[in-house]
């Protein structure tokens, strides 16, 4: 019965060379001491056999787990699986496996025992897409001396790499959208205040309204408790209960925004006719909704996938400076959730 796994021991075999010569000529920091003809029939014979290193048998050798952590925040929110992709696919063609799990940003308990499990696992490395503000767990990863970068998220208390989408400009696409269509009454549905993103694209709705000389007192805010569609159904109707006046709203996320079609539904109105809406982070499907909802498009994978490039090179000792992060920029798919206003008086 054929072998399952191609091994080294196989590789050389076939070469005619003992296992330590065709261990050193398949590592590139090694493969100089190695006659170049014996390496280019090494490497001839580990194609042609189909040979990957085992990652294991790697990280014993480097004193390596080959894993990283990645702790996310809702595992049932969407935008994580662009997010993930893009960690599991760079990290996996450098022969690294992704450990995968979830402390909801809203139960600070919860979070620190996730962390201590990945450590315990001896993770190389760790991915934090949580939204919390609070940067102590990140803080207590580097005085671990485990390498960590935040994605989708910042913190203003810890010096600490991160990759994050721009959400000051983001909601203020959606802001700009809905004026240039005509609407003057725009209400904004928040994100739980105790998030960084939340935090973010609350300050830009003040900032693009004001810029805009639109009204944008507290009275046109309502966070919701979390981002959902229950908690965006609660704080759209506490809203529009509270500003019947509105003619738009600028939701947090999608979810939010989801929310916000069944209050307003239920006050007898028409999603885009009578009240516009707008979401966050485009995520899949939404052009299947009625009415198709108009969101900000966040390039997520890409995202995941800086924050894995960022991560191997602190993990390889020549990685950025803790200090630095980089904002993606987002952009808008208008659909039919954002109409002029005329629906009502």
């Amino acid at each position: 019965m054929a072998k399952d796994r191609v091994t080294l021991r196989d590789v050389a075999r076939e070469a005619g060379v003992h296992v330590s010569t065709a261990s050193r000529a398949l590592n590139e920091e090694t493969r100089s001491v190695v006659h170049p003809a014996t390496t280019e029939r090494v490497l001839q014979v580990a194609e042609e056999l189909g040979y990957t290193p085992n990652p294991l048998a790697k990280g014993l050798r480097t004193n390596k787990s080959m894993t990283v952590g990645m702790v996310i925040s809702d595992i049932e929110n969407p935008l994580f699986g662009p997010i993930i992709a893009g960690v599991e696919a760079t990290m996996g063609r450098e022969g690294y496996s992704t450990l995968i799990a979830e402390a909801m940003a809203h139960d600070h308990t919860a979070l620190s025992p996730v962390i201590d499990a990945l450590v315990d696992r001896r993770v190389d490395g760790m991915v934090l897409a949580m939204a919390t503000r609070t940067g102590e767990n990140a803080a207590r990863l580097k005085r671990l001396g485990v390498p960590v970068i935040l994605v989708n998220r910042a913190v203003d208390d810890v010096d600490v790499a991160s990759i994050v989408g721009d959400d000051h400009h983001g909601i203020g696409l959606s802001v700009t959208h809905l004026a240039g269509l005509g609407h003057q009454r725009i209400g904004h549905i928040a994100g739980p205040p105790e998030t960084s993103t939340a935090v973010g694209r609350l300050a830009g709705f003040h900032s693009h309204m004001e810029d805009l000389g639109l009204d944008h007192d507290d009275s046109v805010v309502e966070p919701a408790e979390w981002y959902q569609v229950d908690p965006g159904y609660k704080a759209a109707g506490v809203l529009l209960d509270r500003r019947p006046d509105l003619t738009a709203l600028v939701a947090a996320n999608d979810l939010i925004a989801l929310g916000a079609y069944r209050a307003i539904r239920e006050r007898g109105m028409e999603v885009g006719a009578d009240v516009s809406v707008t979401g966050y982070n485009d995520m899949m499907l939404l052009d299947m909704i009625h009415p198709s909802l108009t969101s900000i498009r966040v390039p997520y994978r890409e995202m995941g996938a800086e924050a894995a490039e960022a991560l191997l090179e602190m993990m390889s000792g020549d990685g950025p400076r803790p200090s630095i992060s980089r904002k993606l920029q987002p952009s808008l798919s208008p659909r039919d959730s954002t109409q002029p206003p005329g629906g009502r008086a």
